[in-house]
């Protein structure tokens, strides 16, 4: 139990449903749908919308999310790849003649068709109980009506500094960054939820959404086709799990990052964690070390499901073995290669258990902040810039190519124990997601940590994408943390912003829902 005399929150209890996400509004929402008797996949659909006006530099309609269902009355956990596409005339070949060497961040070949309007039809068609119209409804009211800007989302808005024409104009209104408190709102945005409670998906991949999709990008150069946004489906698969310290991690798979944590969890499991001070500078040291083998591995094997060849050499147990025997417990080693998500941490969780046992855990995003930094010209949809996961590398099976999906940060997550879910969890923040995902983990299974006590501990995160930022620590961490990490020869810093952004829900095998929110983000979780 926590010490009631320091800052900090206590976790939700709640016998009926629950939400727990990155903005109150949102898990308001999730809690109105569940109340008026719809499920968690209604609930999750409509408080994912509307965290699209809460926080738009995080995610919008042109973004791209990723499921983990677990069925009322079943344990089974389904997957839902809910990620767009390259347009179909995109040419890795074509860009390194230009003389690329990578795809550019913020420019138009960055630009993948948006793949969440999908998945939400998908997801309400197969598992939900209300009409589309009515769950969209509350994020209509939110772009007409407006939403107040919060503090997180405040600081987050203004390092977006690559907004460009459209974009500045339909994220810019006031003509800077908002202050906290300001309004946002997004009549362009209202417009397109109206006409797709109407129509369908097909109000946002056909018709005039997406030919001012089409025709925006057109005229910036680039490829995307009226077809490239009609083809747009969403598929099932199953998810990858592994074994951890008495509990199975179960993760999206390929060309999510998910198989990423799970290596890293096979990496840890080969020290004794529990016997590590965890906030002292061994499990830091370790941590780091781990991370930077998963992710090496993650860049060379990871891309477009159809593309991952070495998934079971990935997460095989020799190979954990092997990789664990590199660490030095006194050095450190050097940094991964670098890939172009090293800044992004622009991402929304969410997760949703209803009261018959259906659990959801969603994922949101449009990458970087506010994706490409480009929008569509008459209804303000912001592009993400989920191409910019593609290598240019001829021949790596991550190469960027017409019609594939590139490899994605963003992970749901959920945890079983006896072959019960037990936690639907996430952590956001872009390339820190896997290492935040095993950080959890471990808090509560090597530590005994109680769910927002192991959200709330402090973080670190090694960057093996860029060499100037070293090993970042949070300043929960001590001084003396921070100078025996620099001893064993990490570019120790402390962080300039807070690590990531975690939410979850513990089910008791009681029936009593246990919700937690991070408090690096504006949320919270709730239940009736």
């Amino acid at each position: 139990m926590r010490d009631f005399q320091k800052p900090g929150r206590s976790a939700v209890y709640a016998l009926n449903g629950m939400c727990a996400t990155s903005h109150p509004l949102a898990a308001r929402v999730a809690v109105d749908v569940l109340r008026d008797g719809g499920n968690a996949a209604d609930a999750a659909i409509a408080a994912g919308v509307v965290l699209g006006l809460c926080e738009p530099q995080m995610t919008g309609l042109g973004g791209d999310c990723f499921v983990l269902l677990k069925p009322a009355g079943e344990e089974r956990i389904v997957a839902l790849n809910g990620s767009g596409r390259a347009p179909a005339a995109l040419s890795a070949a074509e860009m390194r003649g230009r003389g690329m060497s990578t795809v550019p961040l913020y420019g138009v070949e960055a630009v993948t068709v948006p793949g969440a309007v999908d998945a939400f039809f998908r997801l309400n068609a197969d598992w939900g109980r209300m009409e589309m119209a009515r769950l969209l409804q509350p994020a209509i009211d939110a772009a007409e009506q407006g939403v107040p800007v919060a503090p997180r989302t405040a600081r987050d808005w203004g390092e977006a500094a690559h907004l460009q024409g459209d974009g500045r104009r339909h994220f810019l209104p006031w003509g800077r960054a908002p202050q906290v408190g300001e309004v946002f709102r997004a009549p362009g945005q209202a417009e397109v939820l109206r006409r797709i409670a109407q129509q369908g998906r097909a109000g946002f991949y056909e018709g005039e959404v997406a030919e001012d999709m089409v025709a925006s990008l057109r005229a910036l150069g680039g490829v995307h086709t009226m077809e490239d946004f009609a083809a747009t489906a969403c598929d099932y698969t199953d998810p990858v799990s592994g074994g951890y310290n008495g509990g199975e991690v179960v993760e999206h798979p390929p060309n999510g990052q998910g198989a990423t944590a799970l290596l890293m969890l096979n990496i840890l499991a080969q020290f004794d964690l529990a016997a590590m001070d965890p906030f002292g500078a061994d499990r830091a040291h370790l941590e780091a070390e781990a991370t930077k083998l998963a992710y090496d591995a993650r860049n060379r094997f990871l891309a477009d499901a159809d593309h991952t060849t070495r998934l079971d050499h990935m997460l095989g147990s020799e190979t954990a073995a092997r990789l664990a025997a590199l660490i030095d417990m006194r050095r450190a080693m050097p940094a991964a290669a670098p890939l172009t998500e090293a800044i992004h941490r622009d991402t929304v969780y969410l997760t949703v258990v209803d009261r018959d046992g259906m659990a959801v855990s969603l994922i949101y995003s449009v990458f970087h902040a506010f994706g490409s930094g480009l929008a569509s010209g008459r209804f303000g949809i912001g592009f993400q810039n989920r191409g910019a996961g593609f290598v240019l590398t001829a021949g790596h099976p991550n190469e960027a190519a017409g019609g594939k999906r590139p490899m994605h940060t963003i992970i749901p997550g959920m945890l079983r124990q006896g072959g019960r879910l037990v936690m639907p969890f996430g952590v956001m923040g872009g390339a820190y997601q896997p290492a935040g995902h095993a950080r959890l983990v471990s808090n509560l299974l090597d530590h005994g940590m109680d769910m927002q006590a192991a959200i709330d501990a402090p973080r670190s995160f090694t960057g093996p994408f860029s060499g100037r930022d070293g090993l970042r620590l949070e300043t929960g961490y001590s001084r003396a943390v921070f100078d025996d990490l620099a001893g064993r020869g990490h570019a120790v810093s402390w962080s300039e912003e807070p690590l990531g952004g975690a939410q979850a829900i513990w089910l008791h095998g009681s029936g009593v829902l246990e919700g937690a929110s991070d408090p690096r983000k504006d949320g919270c979780a709730l239940g009736y």
